[in-house]
């Protein structure tokens, strides 16, 4: 259990470790004082019907670079969530502003930046950014000639609140983070997140019109996008094998309910080899044959697509970047059927299935039967060829640019 804990530590960092914690502590008997993501008294102290002064004067831009500060929770070296965010900061960057990154913790232990830095300088899915790395410290709270404020978590939505800057109050949101606790406490103060009157950038368009209409907040959403330099189509031949993006430490992700499926797609489809990557799932009673791959770095991904007819990515709250990252590669995405991921993305050529496992499985099986199967990997493949993360980039920096000049 150790040796597990400190793998999730190192992989997804300090926040995704602290909700496992978390989630095991809400079993326990003997409780100690409530340690949550964001600090005791940072939410207690955070009033958002009565909003500070600061808040009501805030930094306009008309012209030239901002000056923006990131507070956001230490990155893991296989945490999708920062990586997708520091691309982000890396079109900030190159559209011309400066930017400086806040690292906001609520545990015990310190965070060691120079670690940091050497983790995100070794990994192929972090860009090479110019920004600052530095601690955020509620006293001092960011530089003083910050223009711009984003909270990256809900969480860091907290002492963005808090700080006494007047710098515009900005939130890049990816998830609607609620949804990953039980109706409770962390639940709460996740969605008053959604109350404090920050203009949301969002990752899609479900969470864009959730947050507008469900919460009155201001957002503009970008389009998910992929990275054809990673992922593209190297096998032309039929492919017998399929993919499960497995994530039993993700709730969201909906390991237990894809297994379901799984035995029943196996039992089908017994010659077929199944894949099972995302975390190491050796220590998980898995009820059919597998190839266990674990957590795969970036470079190795293309490889095992190109090997795959069909890949099962389960979504329960905003969709995932990999149905767009399996077209790349000439695999079909089998996906949930809800709006949180049909809002994200119309792609004729994901299949949209009722959560059923039965159903799932007998969607899988006729991918790898189809006859067309080649020709509809390359077809699926090019329905792409406009989709670039450089266009989302172009979304995130105009609506940034046009809430600071207003």
């Amino acid at each position: 259990m150790i040796v597990k804990g400190f793998r999730v530590l190192a992989a997804e960092g300090p926040r995704v470790f602290l909700a496992r914690v978390l989630a095991k502590a809400h079993g326990m008997l003997v409780r100690s004082a409530p340690r949550m993501l964001v600090s005791n008294d940072d939410a207690a102290r955070v009033d958002w019907t009565a909003r500070p002064p600061h808040l009501e004067d805030q930094i306009t831009v008309r012209e030239g670079p901002v000056d923006i500060a990131w507070v956001m929770s230490p990155p893991g070296r296989e945490s999708g969530g920062h990586q997708n965010l520091f691309r982000f900061i890396d079109f900030a960057e190159k559209a011309g502003h400066r930017c400086t990154i806040y690292l906001y913790s609520s545990m015990v232990e310190q965070v060691s930046i120079p670690d940091v830095r050497s983790m995100l300088a070794k990994s192929a899915a972090y860009p090479n950014l110019a920004a600052d790395i530095r601690m955020y410290e509620p006293d001092s709270g960011v530089h003083d000639s910050a223009q711009a404020l984003f909270a990256t978590g809900w969480e860091t939505a907290y002492p963005v609140y808090l700080d006494t800057s007047r710098a515009r109050r900005f939130y890049f949101v990816q998830d609607f983070e609620p949804s990953f606790y039980p109706v409770g406490t962390e639940y709460v103060l996740a969605e008053n997140t959604y109350r404090f009157g920050f203009h949301g950038i969002t990752a899609g368009g479900w969470l864009a019109h959730k947050l507008q209409s469900e919460y009155g907040m201001s957002t503009d959403p970008f389009d998910f996008a992929v990275d054809k330099t990673h992922y593209h189509v190297t096998n032309t031949n039929r492919r017998n094998e399929v993919f499960f993006y497995a994530r039993p430490v993700t709730a969201r992700r909906a390991f237990e309910f894809g297994l379901l499926a799984l035995a029943d797609f196996a039992a089908m489809k017994p010659d077929v080899t199944i894949n099972l990557a995302g975390w190491n799932v050796s220590n998980w009673d898995i009820p059919f044959e597998y190839n266990n791959l674990a957590s795969l770095d970036i470079s190795k991904l293309n490889d095992v697509y190109n090997r795959c007819a069909a890949g099962l990515v389960l979504s329960l709250t905003n969709m995932s970047l990999l149905p767009l990252e399996l077209m790349a590669s000439g695999v079909t995405p089998v996906v949930n059927d809800a709006p949180n991921n049909r809002l994200v993305s119309d792609n004729p050529f994901i299949e949209y299935v009722p959560p059923a496992p039965l159903a799932i499985a007998r969607t899988m099986a006729e991918i790898v039967d189809r006859p067309d199967a080649v020709e509809r990997s390359i077809a699926m493949s090019k329905s792409l060829a406009n989709v670039n993360w450089a266009d989302s980039g172009t979304q995130f920096v105009e609506a940034f640019e046009r809430v600071m000049s207003a």
